[in-house]
């Protein structure tokens, strides 16, 4: 794998976290009016964070020169894509559960925050592992190999969020309102806190995003076992996944080939970590973006032009039955359920 290494001051990490932190809290007051975000808008805050995420890797290449920013890129465009997937699942989340378009922002934005703080862990376990036992490669190889695999053979796998056990097991252990309260995750009733049906929502997104984070965090330390450059790919690629939310929200349908692409990703992350360990030793980094960006490519385009009969919200212009989607697409959502 690549060694690439360098020392980070902790005040350098410290700046990064704290700017990361800044721009969440941009993100939270310039949406604290729970107003139903459109595409206009999420599409102008998505181009600001991934400028934002592209800019850092200007930051690194005066920083660190080109091998460090190139592989800040790879990651990001990895994690950036992989993110997409996560876009799925949340539609799928936000559908099951019948969440107001209003009240979905807010969900998402601590979600987040969850999920940053979930990467931040399994890149420092995973990052160990890999540096103190090199066994460890072949293993996160064999997991990222079977998860493209999985993700390649899936077909209209039906998705019930409300059976996941942490789900489950929150509304055994905490007291569960069966409604949404406006924007409010817990009420007060006869003295009593209550969760509400949005805190449960907020408890599937993150059980499910913890999935996708074991997944993209193996994938970008087969890129490369530098915490720094693990995390920032992962933070800037995850800092706008709330916008790019709402901006894919209404063409969820039309990216039906996408997996696949994602699937290769994963896959070729497998074997790039298994290499790295035997005689072959890592890949190129420019070898690495050159995959990362013509399967993401290829995929798009491929799913685009296959579903170029759909309108804007993935409908069929004609009366005709629509290709089957991914495979945790929200096509496949079921019945509303809200038991508590």
């Amino acid at each position: 794998m690549n060694e690439l290494s360098f020392a980070v001051p902790l005040w350098v990490w410290a700046a990064v976290t704290v700017g990361i932190g800044a721009m969440l809290a941009v993100d939270l007051i310039a949406h604290r009016d729970n107003h139903v975000i459109g595409f206009r808008e999420a599409a102008l805050w998505s181009g600001l964070w991934i400028a934002v995420g592209l800019g850092f890797g200007l930051v690194l290449w005066a920083w660190q020169g080109g091998e460090a920013s190139s592989t800040y890129y790879a990651g990001y465009l990895i994690e950036k894509a992989l993110s997409i997937d996560n876009v799925f699942v949340f539609a799928l989340v936000f559908s099951f559960f019948a969440v107001p378009d209003a009240y979905q922002h807010k969900v998402l934005f601590w979600g987040v925050i969850g999920a940053l703080a979930a990467r931040l862990v399994f890149i420092f376990i995973g990052a160990g592992l890999l540096q103190v036992f090199f066994w460890t490669a072949y293993l996160f190889g064999a997991f990222l190999i079977w998860t493209g695999w999985k993700m390649a053979v899936s077909k209209d796998e039906e998705v019930h969020p409300d059976r996941n056990p942490v789900v489950r097991l929150v509304r055994k252990v905490i007291p569960t309102d069966p409604r949404f309260h406006d924007d409010k995750f817990f009420i007060r009733v006869s003295g009593k806190r209550i969760a509400t049906l949005l805190f449960v929502v907020l408890v599937a997104i993150e059980a499910t995003d913890l999935i996708f984070a074991v997944d993209s965090v193996a994938a970008v330390l087969a890129i490369t076992t530098n915490t720094f450059i693990v995390w920032t790919a992962n933070a800037f690629a995850v800092l706008g996944l709330r916008s790019l939310y709402f901006c894919l929200a209404g063409l969820l349908r039309r990216f039906q080939y996408l997996h696949y692409g994602l699937a290769v990703l994963l896959a070729f992350a497998g074997v790039k970590l298994i290499l790295s360990e035997t005689p072959v030793g890592k890949l190129p980094i420019p070898l690495t973006l050159g995959v990362i960006a013509v399967t993401i490519t290829v995929s798009i385009v491929w799913s685009l032009v296959a579903t170029r009969d759909q309108d804007g919200d993935g409908t069929p212009d004609r009366a005709e039955p629509a290709p089957a989607g991914h495979p945790r697409s929200a096509s496949s959502t079921p019945t509303h359920h809200t038991d508590s």
